[in-house]
């Protein structure tokens, strides 16, 4: 019987390499695409799949958002996260949300195949490039407390939607899109949340957007 997949991403060209890449296994075959997490949300529980390749950095509403959207109707479904994001927080908040495996798209062919017939079969899967950056994390970082999203306040409506938005993978281009912005405008608003949380790296971003309710998984940004 073949392993029904669904795949999420933003960009079609890679969808479409995925889906050659599936329909060319004896035992997979593909069942849906989405564009948006909000195509993904709905299309992966309507499809019925048994495993789904969600991507995080996705327009209207995000992966982790879409993951929590298909478990709460299909809990039997198994999400594989499928991203450019290696970062711990991404790893957290996916598992958190009800993702079972993480497969960072730098990934061989064979690690993706083997990552999906994985997950299918029950088990977890993580790729080897993450295991190796959570490892240097712990041994190298201690975790940040952050005061119950206290720090937040200082923050404008404006300001804590960008960094919602960039914590969840959008690129500069996406939020403002979205947000119907100039690039430069979401570039200086970035700027001034890093500046005024004292944070210096989009790690740290994702950690203290996570920690402080920001963004939470199941939430759209």
């Amino acid at each position: 019987m073949s392993i029904r997949v669904f795949i999420a991403d933003d960009h079609g060209i890679l969808r479409g390499g995925l889906r050659a890449l599936i329909t060319a296994q004896v035992d997979m075959e593909v069942v849906g695409e989405a564009g948006s997490g909000a195509e993904a949300g709905g299309g992966g529980a309507e499809t019925e799949p048994d495993v789904v390749l969600m991507d995080i950095s996705m327009p209207r509403g995000g992966g982790l958002a879409a993951i929590a959207a298909i478990k709460r109707v299909r809990p039997k479904t198994r999400i594989l996260v499928l991203t450019v994001h290696d970062e711990l927080g991404y790893v957290r908040a996916a598992a958190d949300a009800g993702a079972v495996g993480y497969v960072v798209k730098n990934a061989v062919d064979t690690e993706l195949l083997a990552a999906i017939r994985a997950v299918a079969q029950g088990r977890t899967f993580m790729d080897v490039s993450v295991n190796m950056g959570l490892a240097q994390q712990s041994m190298t970082q201690k975790r940040r407390d952050v005061p119950g999203g206290r720090e937040t306040t200082q923050l404008t409506p404006r300001e804590r939607e960008v960094m919602a938005r960039v914590a969840e993978g959008y690129t500069n281009s996406q939020i403002a899109e979205e947000l119907r912005l100039g690039v430069k405008s979401v570039e200086t608003y970035r700027a001034r949340v890093m500046d005024k949380l004292g944070l210096t790296s989009r790690s740290d971003l994702v950690r203290f957007a996570l920690e402080s309710g920001v963004l939470a998984p199941g939430k759209p940004a």
